[in-house]
């Protein structure tokens, strides 16, 4: 008795054994593989948020070193000061105005 399909142009192509070697490698390359598509996906996913880091915390350090620069005046280095942590001289007095919406509501 012979296949019905032995004839068919899909059969011959299914029965060669070369495509199913090449299947094989596909999926375990795409699946299996220590370096397959969906790990080097997240690792490129991974690349870029660190390259957006990078880049934040250069401008970050950007800023950090002109404070810096404005601080070794001594003028700047009080004003600093008198804005930040509200430090004042002995002969002056401080009122802090507080407007809505400028401060964090306490639960």
């Amino acid at each position: 008795m012979t296949n019905p399909h032995k004839d068919k142009s899909w059969f011959k192509f299914l029965s060669n054994k070369y495509v199913w070697v090449l299947l094989f490698f596909i999926i375990w390359m795409v699946f299996l593989d220590n370096y397959s598509y969906f790990d080097n996906r997240f690792l490129d996913n991974q690349i870029n948020e660190l390259q957006d880091n990078k880049t934040y915390y250069q401008e970050e350090i950007k800023k950090d070193q002109e404070q810096i620069k404005e601080l070794k005046n001594p003028e700047q280095i009080e004003k600093y000061a008198r804005e930040k942590y509200f430090m004042k001289k002995d002969s002056e007095d401080i009122y802090i105005i507080e407007f809505e919406g400028d401060t964090i509501k306490k639960k």
